[in-house]
């Protein structure tokens, strides 16, 4: 692979870099940027990410119209706020019928448009204007995007019953689309930006990703996604590549990154590969930006832990034991280890003389090869594929007794949502929690707060009997009423010691909150900072892990465990080495 240089790249007006959180996006497009801005270029960046940190990247205040980089003369930075967009536009939609309907249905419309989709059509909505922006198009050379839009939004804007009355008029509609209810006069605007993003001379998406199995599948899939949609000019960025081992765990992390390297996805063994290393440091401030895609400097943080006595995860399970939780949840992004966290805290609780039952939606093979049941241990798995196909099949066949072809189409979308698919494992998630009556439930992952909310309205409920067959089975009632007794219920937050999965982590606990669930513990999980290294690039990254220590200790008041970076896949026994 070769290292990242821009030089060695066809580049277009338009680069769009993309990948899940925390694989380091927004630092290659600052540093992207600020290169090219060196030398001569015309750069605007702009940010649509939620948990974009520009402000903190270039110490300065931001807004969305673009402010001057004094240190930097050819450089304009914009961040937008999309949550915030996406606010001003449910408002925009709800305010009309405040005083003139009920409160639950105000509280219902208001609860339709607070998704993950909605904050994705704020930012496509805000990106939009710079990319149809002839003014904006003369006066830079290149136009740099921290983040770029999912397939599921493209798709969905190039539906023609997106524009249609069947949005408008339909009270038991789309799950999380209806928002493009109030968007048909930006109609063209959006359309010419889709043009825009699949025309190879303008665009070029940079796929971002880190040297690990899980981050290079997310990467083959948008990059799928993507390329099904006709956006074709894509290069890929391994991000964060350990060079220099001369301890125990360095050896053990320049392993692990080359054989998933090694095995890199059949899909992107086709694109235009660039490799940046590990830096040590966080990427803010105009030396660290500018040495970022050049220099390997060693930056240690001299920040202090205020921490009296960092937790471990036995505290957590010895609390959960002795509070007598009945149902857990192990809650997070996805590639900050859920799946084993959850198992390890079933095998303790097991071991301590518990009735366990462990279920995750990870594929049933993926938790047998992490335990099994010889551990006194019950399994099972729910599979979102299957759980969905159903569930699509049930709303599709109801459509198709009075829809048009175009608006099944929208459906069809619809039901690729984010929201929908959680609606589609919800129920077999309350099936399985209803065993809690009988015995400790553990589960990987779990409804966000706004699916729960959703179905929550009585409004809701109707709507989906309509898509559905009309079965709300007892179970799905009572979870909700479940989930919010903190006697009963316990939800664990898991994260890692980053930037950009703690902001997640932050929403995530605000969405529970919103549903009325309250959490109490984190779990920082992989902490290099809680490992002895001696690895001179590992020893600075973990002192720079000590700002987010202290972030999420005041966050979960006190109430948090963490776990050191561990080489060996964990299974069986050793899961319970995760504990100590």
């Amino acid at each position: 692979m070769k290292s990242f240089n821009l030089k060695e790249m066809n580049l277009t007006k338009y680069l769009f870099f993309t990948g899940k959180g925390g694989v380091g996006k927004t630092s290659i497009a600052c540093a992207a940027a600020i290169t090219l801005a060196d030398q001569g270029k015309k750069i605007m960046l702009v940010s649509t990410d939620p948990a974009s940190n520009l402000q903190d990247v270039f110490n300065t205040s931001l807004d969305n119209k673009g402010v001057q980089i004094k240190e930097v003369p050819n450089l304009i930075v914009a961040n937008f706020e999309p949550e915030e967009a996406a606010k001003e536009y449910k408002e925009s939609v709800v305010g009309a019928y405040r005083g003139k309907l009920p409160e639950g249905v105000i509280r219902n419309m208001e609860e339709q448009l607070s998704g993950s989709c909605t904050v994705e059509i704020a930012a496509f909505n805000e990106f939009s204007n710079f990319i149809t922006d002839e003014k904006v198009q003369l006066e830079f050379d290149h136009i740099i995007f921290d983040t770029a839009p999912t397939g599921h939004t493209l798709r969905m804007l190039q539906l023609p019953s997106a524009w249609s009355n069947f949005i408008s008029e339909s009270t038991h509609g789309a799950s999380c689309l209806g928002q493009l209810a109030g968007l048909e006069s930006r109609k063209d605007i959006y359309k010419h930006a889709v043009k825009t993003l699949a025309d190879k001379d303008m665009t070029t998406l940079v796929l971002v990703s880190r040297p690990e199995i899980g981050s290079l599948r997310e990467a083959e899939r948008a990059s799928q996604e993507l390329q099904d949609l006709g956006v074709n000019n894509q290069v890929l960025v391994i991000n964060g590549v350990l060079n220099q081992h001369d301890d125990s765990l360095s050896q053990d992390i320049f392993n692990k990154q080359h054989d998933a390297l090694k095995d890199i996805p059949q899909h992107l063994k086709g694109l235009k590969t660039f490799e940046i290393p590990l830096r040590p440091y966080n990427v803010t401030g105009l030396a660290n930006i500018r040495s970022f895609l050049h220099e390997d400097n060693i930056k240690f943080s001299y920040e202090k832990l205020n921490v009296a006595a960092i937790l471990t995860l036995k505290d957590v399970v010895d609390d959960l034991c002795n509070s007598n939780k009945k149902v857990i949840f192990t809650m997070g992004k996805g590639g900050v280890g859920k799946t084993t966290i959850a198992a390890a805290i079933a095998l303790d609780l097991a071991k301590r003389g518990k009735k366990v039952h462990l279920t995750t939606t990870d594929p049933a093979a993926h938790i047998k090869f992490v335990i099994d049941d010889s551990y006194g241990i019950t399994l099972s798995s729910i599979d979102e594929k299957k759980e969905l196909e159903k569930y699509q099949e049930e709303v599709l066949s109801k459509a198709r007794e009075t829809m048009s072809e175009d608006d099944i189409a929208y459906v069809e979308e619809d039901l690729r949502s984010p929201c929908t698919q959680e609606i589609a494992v919800f129920r077999a998630f309350a099936q399985i929690v209803e065993r809690s009556e009988h015995e400790v439930v553990v589960i990987d992952t779990a409804p966000t707060g706004h699916t729960l909310l959703l179905l929550d309205s009585t409004q809701s409920y109707h709507r989906e009997i309509q898509r559905s067959q009309g079965d709300i089975p007892g179970s799905v009632k009572k979870l909700l009423p479940k989930l919010r007794n903190d006697d009963e219920t316990a939800v664990i937050i898991v994260t890692l010691a980053e930037t950009t999965p703690v902001h997640e982590a932050m929403r995530l606990e605000e969405d529970l909150k919103r549903a009325g669930i309250n959490t109490k513990w984190w779990v920082i999980n992989s902490s290099l900072f809680a490992t002895k290294t001696s690895n001179a690039v590992l020893k600075a990254k973990a002192s720079n892990e000590i700002t987010w220590i202290n972030k999420v200790n005041e966050i979960s008041n006190g109430y948090f465990a963490v776990i050191e970076w561990k080489a060996e896949e964990l299974k069986g026994e050793k899961l319970l080495d995760l504990l100590n």
